[in-house]
């Protein structure tokens, strides 16, 4: 079978981040909860950054690395996100077009609560596989962000702030796939799919989140156990303690996936507790890095931690590893694909946490202010110039052009390059 799978992948995590002990003191949160979470650091969403500017920044340095040639053969964009501002307008319309790409391409949009990333990455490998345009390419682009909001005049200090607010970020992952599998080629077939209705969590508004925690967590166990056994009916020889070097789980905060995979090891390999921990740290921990100083970026996540687990982990020869992604709602799969050195060699040329340690840090009572900034851009907006006082601090930090929303006119979304 022909080999398929991801031939270049770039992580953007925005300019800004939060340190979310601060922020959790901040808010006066329960720390010893906190500790659960396993987080370090979240991305901020400024005002002038929004779905469409983490995507193309993400993906700009993969495009630029292609021949006139090989960018032609980019047939298909798909954004996948849950952070749409349009509900007929794809972003991938405005992605294509920054990027400069030719006409010729199929362009849309996947919505799929943390799910559209793995959706996305999964249309795009058999869009590949068919044949139907032999050497053509996909773009995909996993994007999201979070924004905590207050109206004009309210007090971030007594808002109703919850455990999600440190552990929800922003970001988007940039993979293309085609038939050259530099960084991750897929184990074609190898797919465990799991899903069913279930309101753990869902935006029942165009800014507003609702959910059941408990559910949620429940809900992520459940399709993390079945979803692996659909991969082994498909895989008869899998084990999952034996077959893959490394794990790279959909990463809501790092205490639950520390929970998922304490279970996992439990009722698959009847582990016991320090063998669990042992190998939680030699498999899982790689994958969580990124995901830490990040924090959910929603349909991206999942592929952050696989780009993590690459950066991070040990390639000297041909290593597997089993990726796990949830969706709310829900809908989860269970996949791999095998990683060698050249392919960590290409993924740690972009320099993915070079970029995160650029990003400025907010102090507590920029981030306040921001939450009152952050309305004028909410869905629907329809007309705004964007104060960008903030940018040339930000972009100080950056070392290439950023790409920034410059305003909105009559829903038009218009952008520039600074730096």
């Amino acid at each position: 079978m022909k080999a398929v799978g991801i031939e270049a992948m770039n992580v953007f995590a925005g300019t800004a981040f939060l340190d979310v002990r601060k922020l959790s003191e901040h808010r006066g949160l329960d720390t010893t909860r906190f500790e659960n979470l396993l987080m370090k650091e979240k991305t901020v969403a400024l005002p002038y950054e929004d779905p469409i500017t983490f995507a193309v920044n993400a993906a700009k340095p993969i495009v630029d690395a292609l021949s006139p040639e090989e960018r032609d053969r980019i047939e298909m964009v798909i954004t996948c996100t849950e952070s749409a501002f349009d509900f007929g307008k794809s972003m991938s319309t405005y992605c294509h077009s920054l990027l400069g790409l030719n006409r010729n391409c199929r362009l849309f949009e996947i919505k799929n609560a943390c799910y559209s990333g793995a959706a996305g990455i999964q249309m795009a490998v058999n869009f590949v596989l068919s044949q139907a345009s032999p050497g053509a390419k996909a773009l995909v682009l996993a994007t999201d962000i979070s924004r905590f909001m207050v109206e004009e005049g309210g007090d971030a200090l007594t808002a109703d702030w919850s455990f999600a607010e440190p552990s929800n970020g922003s970001g988007a992952v940039a993979m293309l796939i085609s038939d050259q599998p530099h960084i991750f080629q897929v184990d074609v077939g190898a797919n465990g799919y799991y899903g069913y209705e279930v309101m753990d969590t869902c935006r029942p508004t165009v800014d507003g989140d609702a959910g059941d925690s408990d559910l949620s967590l429940l809900s992520y166990l459940d399709c993390c156990e079945n979803a692996f056994l659909e991969y082994k009916k498909r895989v008869p020889d899998a084990d999952f303690a034996a077959t893959f070097t490394y794990l790279a789980y959909h990463c809501p905060f790092g205490g639950m996936i520390k929970g998922a995979h304490r279970n996992m090891m439990r009722k698959m390999v009847r582990a016991k507790p320090q063998e669990i921990e042992e190998d939680f740290q030699r498999r899982v921990t790689p994958g969580m890095i990124h995901c830490q100083r990040v924090a959910n970026i929603m349909g991206a996540t999942t592929a952050l931690a696989i780009a993590s687990t690459i950066d991070h982990g040990d390639f000297e020869t041909p290593k597997r590893i089993g990726a796990f992604s949830y969706g709310s709602g829900c809908c989860s799969e269970f996949f791999s694909g095998v990683v060698r050195k050249e392919g960590q060699q290409r993924l740690r040329a972009m320099g993915i946490q070079a970029h995160l340690d650029r990003r400025t840090e907010l102090t507590m009572e920029e981030y306040d202010r921001l939450l009152v900034g952050s309305n004028a851009v909410r869905f629907g907006t329809r007309n705004v110039v964007l104060d960008t006082g903030f940018i040339a601090r930000a972009r100080s930090a950056m070392d290439k052009p950023v790409l920034f929303l410059k305003e909105i006119k009559e829903f038009h979304r218009e952008y520039e390059w600074v730096g």
